[in-house]
């Protein structure tokens, strides 16, 4: 029976994970909360064999609430497990199993789950005012502390209260700043309806851009503080990394993007295993993502160096012909088409990015197409005139990276119409 119980938790976990991931978090809390409870209600499933799953399901149910815009419950009920955790470690600390340095670990990773729950709400709730609290706020600024030693800000201050370790430390602050409802290709600054959750959002992007610059973690003297970007399991990993740099892009941190992602494609560039190769485009595509949607933004590329790599900046320069599409839209559709169609690993990037990317080309390349359509009987004279052509090629990459990719599903009607745009134009230069 207790075995039944076990896998019937695991078989809902399983699938309930997957439809937190489509925004179904709200659909899935009961079940979660369920398959908890059911581990609480047995005795041997309380034992610290089964606590790492335990923990998994508390965390699950503490972001269901967080994905429900309810966190005061999440907080609440990660308090609850750390409560649970503690009065098991409280029984194990009277037999002699607590000097087993396996269980001591058990115990450390299921705590770190908890305290990066409580602290996803605490960082903020720490820092907010009375509506009757009229005395004025002295904002720190940012630049005046950098080159302090760490704990530079109230929010480093609380890391530090909270978690051993730069790891511990920068998963609290990817989990703090991963919102549910922010898509990475759709930027938008924090829209808070106080300042002070500004001032934190800024603070932890601060504490994160330190911890992987290294520069705070020199000055520490435990060695177990030593931070590198690593492939294993010691530091911070490298999709943690991956993750704070699409936070900052989704955030337009674009400060903290500029200098974090110099240090993350260095690694990733250094890097043999083809899985590491998916992060790297995905790095890329936001790149060139970047000057389209914040023209006055400066431009990166990527290059490979004979001694290394590194990452240039241009300005833009020039500007376009009437009808013309820029080069920096000319160079995003060719690099999301080698990204889908060159691959030897068949490794493709993030879905959710591959659609935003394929939906903005398809959204510009609307109105070029419009311009052919509308310019009469002078069509093949239009398209040469005002290079016309380069939208053709851009609507025959999107039209081919649906079809190579996994992506046709998503949205069937832009399918449609792009398929249909292409033949139209394709038939009427042939009749021309």
């Amino acid at each position: 029976l207790i075995f039944f119980f076990f896998a019937g938790t695991i078989h809902i976990y399983t699938i309930c994970r997957r439809l937190m991931m489509i925004g179904q978090s709200a659909k899935v809390l009961e079940y979660l909360l369920w398959a908890s409870i059911c581990m609480e209600s047995s005795l041997p499933l309380l034992s610290v064999h089964y606590l790492t799953w335990r923990a998994t399901l508390y965390t699950a149910v503490s972001q269901c609430y967080f994905d429900c815009q309810a966190g005061i419950h999440g907080e609440t009920f990660a308090r609850r497990g750390l409560i649970k955790i503690d009065e098991l470690k409280q029984l194990e600390n009277i037999s002699s199993s607590w000097e087993n340095s396996e269980t001591k670990k058990i115990f450390r990773e299921a705590t770190l789950k908890m305290s990066v729950m409580i602290f996803k709400r605490a960082v903020y709730e720490s820092r907010k005012k009375p509506k009757s609290y009229l005395r004025p706020k002295l904002r720190v600024s940012l630049k005046e502390v950098q080159n302090l030693s760490w704990p530079r800000t109230t929010t480093e201050r609380l890391l530090t209260e909270m978690f051993d370790g730069v790891a511990a430390r920068f998963l609290a602050i990817l989990e703090a700043l991963s919102d549910s409802s922010k898509h990475v290709l759709h930027p938008a600054p924090p829209t808070p309806v106080r300042n002070e959750i500004h001032d934190v959002i800024s603070e932890l992007f601060f504490a994160g851009l330190e911890i992987l610059s290294g520069n705070g973690i020199k000055k520490q003297k435990s060695v177990e503080n030593t931070f590198v970007i690593t492939a294993g399991e010691e530091g911070v990993s490298g999709d943690a990394a991956v993750k704070f740099i699409k936070l900052a892009f989704s955030y337009e941190e674009w400060d903290v993007f500029d200098s974090a992602i110099e240090f993350v494609v260095n690694f990733l560039q250094a890097q043999d295993d083809p899985t590491w190769k998916k992060a790297e485009m995905e790095l890329k595509l936001l790149t060139l993502m970047q000057p389209l949607l914040f023209p006055r933004k400066l431009k990166h590329s990527f290059s490979r160096m004979p001694h290394g790599s590194e990452m240039k900046q241009t300005f833009r320069k020039g500007s376009l012909k009437h009808g013309e599409p820029s080069p920096d839209l000319i160079s995003l559709a060719k690099t999301v088409f080698s990204c889908v169609s060159t691959s030897k690993e068949n490794i493709q990037p993030d879905k959710e990015i591959l659609v935003d990317v394929i939906m903005f080309l398809w959204q510009k390349c609307k109105t070029g197409l419009q311009r052919i359509q509308t310019s009469g009987s002078d069509y093949l004279k239009y398209i040469h005139k005002y290079k016309a052509y380069q939208w053709v090629h851009v609507l025959w990459i999107i039209n081919e990276v649906i079809q190579k990719s996994n992506i046709a599903d998503t949205n069937s009607v832009m399918l449609a119409e792009i398929t249909l745009s292409l033949t139209a134009i394709l038939e009427n230069v042939a009749d021309s």
